[in-house]
């Protein structure tokens, strides 16, 4: 993570975050649908910077965002190219920095990110058939617990 600092979100990160997820997306979860278009999705995470507790891993420009929200991982992405140099286990360690417990939904074909999140000590909750998600994608829920 050399030259990486972490630093909360601003609202103008909005374009940069949006990229990020996008390009996390069509790389590691391409199989998923685009349910939104682009301008959609800037407006959205727009309100997730104002609303949310977002950390941004900064090197120079925005290379991965992680968003809390009510006891909620709601999102962690980071550019594909900065995948497996520790930006993502930096922002997980960000995020539940001061929670006593986080929940979070991965689609159950990310592998990847299933193995990430089990090495970090998260541990399923329930499989559910993707019937509430907008993809309509079979989903894990995780859940955290702080060591008592």
């Amino acid at each position: 993570m050399h030259g990486v600092v972490l630093r909360p979100g601003r609202p103008d990160d909005a374009a940069e975050v949006t990229d990020i997820h996008d390009r996390a997306r069509a790389r590691f979860m391409s199989y998923l649908p685009i349910v939104h278009d682009e301008a959609d999705r800037l407006g959205y995470f727009a309100r997730v910077l104002r609303d949310a507790r977002v950390i941004i891993a900064d090197a120079g420009t925005p290379i991965g965002f992680a968003a809390v929200a009510n006891g909620w991982l709601e999102h962690l992405y980071v550019l594909p190219e900065r995948v497996g140099q520790g930006v993502g286990s930096a922002l997980l360690r960000a995020a539940l920095a001061g929670e006593g417990s986080l929940d979070l939904y991965v689609f159950q074909r990310n592998e990847r990110a299933r193995r990430f999140y089990e090495a970090r000590g998260f541990t399923l909750v329930a499989l559910t058939d993707g019937a509430d998600n907008e993809e309509r994608e079979p989903d894990a829920h995780y859940r955290w617990a702080a060591p008592a």
